[in-house]
């Protein structure tokens, strides 16, 4: 927090010194008003020495016996590190006015006081005529919000002298602020930057169009896509979920199987007496096919042991297996379809998504892994995953 340092401070400290009766004090104190006067041209000095300054003095006065002295220092210190506001400073010490108490304030403050509670009665009539069987519960829940919501006031062009306090925005730009922050956008002042864009009458319909709005959009984007991943990692997890579910969840989510993929084709019949669980589009328009089958409802392991090795079992050479079949039929239909459907199939991959490690406690998650990585290797265009896999890949994305 930046340390204050202004006139109400200076006139304070001289108020102050009028007060000192011991020499030791009044040197201690003339010590920080030589400080503040030490700045360049006519330019105050604060910061953290002027700070242990005014605490070297407080404790000087308080073994002086200036008790008085050592509480109004007390202030000083508080005032110039922002913990007492200068209007209660000024009205404190009656810096002004020749020290006078300043009724402008005073005014300013009663008449503030009677409008707000004025305003307060009429919104409750009107609430309350709303909504007859409210609470006394939810009409203090109604002032709440509208108070959090007054911070985002709008002066309409259409209204001179009008204000409006739009409903919702405070709930808005904190969900804008955990939206901006969370999710690792670069952006110096996520709260700033969703004030601004909450606040502009024009950002919120032209998001598109702004720096900041690019980047509330592409936050939305990420808010939801981490909101698709935990969805689709319950039913992944969830023991009685079908090969339907699946493809369910994991429908309309390209992006989980990476950048490459722009989205999926509207066609999954492509191959007479074949149909494809979901067809993935590149940004070139050729095909990658995924093959889905069960999670944690898998009845067979992943691995089992051969020769002092982890190694696929038959369920992953089945599914590979399938997935090969696929792939033929799009190479032998090549033409076809790209003149019926404008998709290029030639050299068309395949991803199979099989099972979860938890489905083999007894093998540790990295042998899993690597077995079928391994498999891979040695298999062309296809790639074996575990949802668990395809999902811890998908919100490392998301986080980086």
């Amino acid at each position: 927090m930046p340390i204050r340092v202004d006139m109400s401070l200076e006139w304070q400290l001289r108020e102050v010194r009028k007060s000192i009766s011991d020499e030791g004090v009044d040197a201690a104190v003339s010590a920080v008003v030589a400080h503040m006067h030490g700045g360049r041209g006519r330019r105050r000095r604060g910061g953290k020495e002027m700070v242990r300054l005014l605490s070297a003095a407080r404790e000087v006065a308080a073994r002086a016996d200036e008790w008085a002295v050592a509480r109004q220092l007390h202030d000083s210190i508080e005032y110039a590190e922002g913990r007492i506001l200068r209007p209660e400073f000024e009205e404190r010490y009656r810096l002004f006015q020749d020290g006078a108490r300043d009724e402008t304030s005073r005014e300013f403050l009663a008449n503030t006081v009677w409008a707000t509670h004025r305003w307060m009665v009429s919104a409750a009539q009107k609430y309350l005529a709303d909504h007859p069987d409210a609470a006394a519960t939810d009409l203090v829940d109604h002032f709440r919000a509208q108070g959090e919501d007054s911070r985002f006031l709008r002066a309409p062009e259409d209204r001179p002298g009008r204000y409006v306090i739009p409903r919702g925005m405070a709930e808005t730009a904190l969900w804008l602020e955990r939206v901006l922050r969370g999710n690792r956008i670069d952006i110096e002042d996520p709260a700033q930057a969703a004030r601004e864009i909450v606040t502009s009458p024009e950002a919120l319909a032209l998001l598109a169009a702004d720096d900041k709005g690019r980047l509330l959009l592409r936050a939305a984007e990420l808010r939801q896509r981490s909101a698709d991943v935990a969805a689709l990692r319950r039913v992944v997890e969830d023991p009685g979920a079908s090969e339907h579910d699946l493809q369910k969840a994991v429908q309309g989510q390209p992006w989980i199987f990476g950048g490459r993929y722009v989205g999926e084709a509207a066609q999954r019949r492509l191959v007479p007496g074949d149909e494809v669980d979901i067809p993935l589009l590149r940004a070139d328009g050729s095909l990658h096919i995924v093959e889905l089958k069960r999670a944690m409802s898998l009845r067979k392991p992943l691995v089992k042991r051969y020769r002092n090795a982890w190694v696929p079992t038959a369920e992953v050479h089945d599914a590979v297996g399938q997935a090969v079949n696929y792939l033929v039929g799009l190479d032998e239909n090549r033409e076809r379809i790209r003149e019926e459907f404008g998709i290029e199939t030639r050299r068309a991959g395949a991803i199979v998504l099989i099972g979860h490690p938890w489905l083999q406690p007894d093998v540790p998650e990295v042998e899993i892994s690597e077995a079928l990585r391994t498999f891979n290797t040695h298999v062309a265009r296809v790639e074996v995953l575990t949802y668990k896999e395809l999902l811890d890949n998908a919100e490392r994305s998301l986080a980086g």
